[in-house]
């Protein structure tokens, strides 16, 4: 199979990045199955169900969240409706939604989990390797193609996740930096491996924000105004991974950035 995962979404260019390309690139490219994290699609803090709708009409198959799941308060409710969401399978017990399903694909199924890291985040979170252990336990069994998204800020945890789950995951991919990392490969067992997606954003910023409040901060170390996106032409960044039909490993993993400020790579 042919599947692109895309890094998390930055505020309105990341999404009209999306929407004005992916259509066309599903074509392109060939692809049978995208994911998409949209964690930062709204005003650069979470997902609405109105832009949750726009993504997926543009050609997203699925949506994985983060930490900042629940931001627009309105997702509380359509995740519920919306199968194709996936929030982080250690968020909260008594958050709404799954954080691991089942997508039917050719007759064939893949199974989409998504995980919080617990190094260096905000809020304490619950253990992610058990979390990603019992998903691929109880659905995995079922799948040809598993894709993991683990959502967290320090590289090394990534990188544990991606050996820990290496030969029982087709894709093990980061999110939450913004920030591509260069280390795409296939792991010894077979799994297809990228520390961080990056963002689908706009990259003449500070990880995507304007660059003006950032700076100011990072300088005085004083607020003055709220964060807001950078809106200049978004790079489209993620990781494109071709599995083996027979086996569901990786049979090539390639880093992508198409459009925007940053050098191009694609399939």
């Amino acid at each position: 199979m042919r599947i692109l995962f895309l890094g998390d979404v930055m505020g309105r260019a990341g999404r009209a990045a999306i929407t004005g390309r992916l259509p066309q690139l599903r074509v392109d490219w060939k692809l049978d199955f995208v994911v998409v994290n949209g964690e930062n699609a709204t005003s650069g803090m979470g997902l609405s169900g109105a832009h949750a709708k726009a993504l997926l009409d543009a050609g997203a198959d699925c949506l994985t969240l983060g930490d900042h799941a629940f931001d627009q308060k309105d997702m509380l409710q359509y995740i519920e409706q919306e199968q194709r969401i996936i929030r982080p399978l250690n968020f909260s017990k008594a958050a709404p939604g799954k954080g691991a399903r089942l997508f039917d694909v050719k007759g064939r199924k893949i199974l989409v989990a998504q995980a919080l890291g617990q190094v260096f985040m905000k809020r304490p979170f619950d253990d992610p390797f058990s979390a990603l252990d019992g998903a691929l336990k109880t659905l995995g069994g079922q799948a040809a193609v598993r894709l993991i998204d683990i959502h967290a800020e320090a590289t090394s945890e990534k990188m544990a996740i991606g050996h820990y789950c290496d030969g029982r995951a087709s894709l093990v991919v980061g999110t939450h930096t913004h920030v591509p990392t260069g280390d795409a490969t296939i792991l010894p067992g077979g799994t297809g491996y990228m520390t961080d997606a990056g963002m689908c954003g706009d990259y003449n910023s500070v990880i995507g924000m304007e660059k003006t409040e950032p700076l100011r901060r990072f300088i005085t170390g004083m607020p003055k105004e709220r964060f807001t996106p950078a809106t200049g032409e978004a790079t489209l960044s993620g990781v494109f991974i071709e599995t083996d039909d027979q086996t569901g490993k990786a049979r090539s993993v390639t880093p992508i950035r198409d459009g925007g400020r940053l050098q191009q790579s694609v399939p």
